[in-house]
């Protein structure tokens, strides 16, 4: 990975509750990731999206997900966010069709070419790299081989797949990426947030940061 990043950011993804933004933003998360998928156990709809993305503050970005849902969707409620995130089969000109900034997730499938998938997506602001299960577009709560990940990437990681308190700094270590996005290694429940895993994870983010 890039080694000018001084430091590793945290996006807290799958929050449903103002109490779970509060307790994100309280830790230190750069970003918040709000799922409008509604295949997931995590599914905001719009209105609920309104809602909570009114209570971020300034400068935490709000992070829509999306998979291979309809434009207008997206379109419409685009404006509550600061960034959007496709974990689909979108194409690079769908991504980038929105006005907004964009990131690319991709399933770390068997023979995937990541300075391919760089150079297709070139629009992206990063690439998130998850887990691969047949049929889950992500949010699978497991890990994959991180050594799969080449140091010359020309695109910023955000690593993603079973990410936890107990495994983050070990990741950090191994990938350096420019980002870490974790969701149900911080909940009790999907969709429920637990603020002492949320704070444990920021923490042990930041002890990796001078080593």
């Amino acid at each position: 990975m890039p080694s000018q990043f001084r430091r590793t950011r945290v996006k807290i993804c799958g929050l449903t509750r103002e109490v779970d933004i509060d307790a994100a933003v309280a830790a230190g998360a750069d970003a918040l990731g709000f799922v409008l998928w509604p295949g997931s156990k995590r599914a905001l709809d719009e209105r609920r999206l309104a809602e909570l993305s009114a209570r971020v503050p300034a400068f935490v970005t709000r992070v829509g997900l999306f998979v291979d849902q309809d434009a207008a969707l997206i379109e419409r409620v685009s404006v509550h966010l600061d960034l959007l995130q496709f974990h689909g089969e979108e194409s690079p000109d769908f991504c980038a069709g929105f006005a907004r900034p964009w990131i690319k997730a991709l399933r770390m499938r068997d023979g995937l070419d990541l300075h391919a998938a760089a150079r297709a997506y070139e629009g992206a602001g990063a690439l998130l790299l998850d887990a691969y299960r047949p049929g889950v577009p992500g949010g699978t709560g497991e890990t994959f081989d991180w050594s799969r990940i080449p140091a010359s990437l020309a695109k910023p990681v955000i690593l993603a797949g079973g990410l936890t308190p107990a495994n983050v700094a070990q990741a950090i270590h191994a990938v350096r990426p420019f980002a870490v996005d974790v969701s149900g290694g911080v909940e009790r429940s999907p969709g429920i947030k637990d603020a002492t895993r949320i704070d444990e994870f920021l923490r042990q983010v930041s002890l990796t940061q001078s080593t």
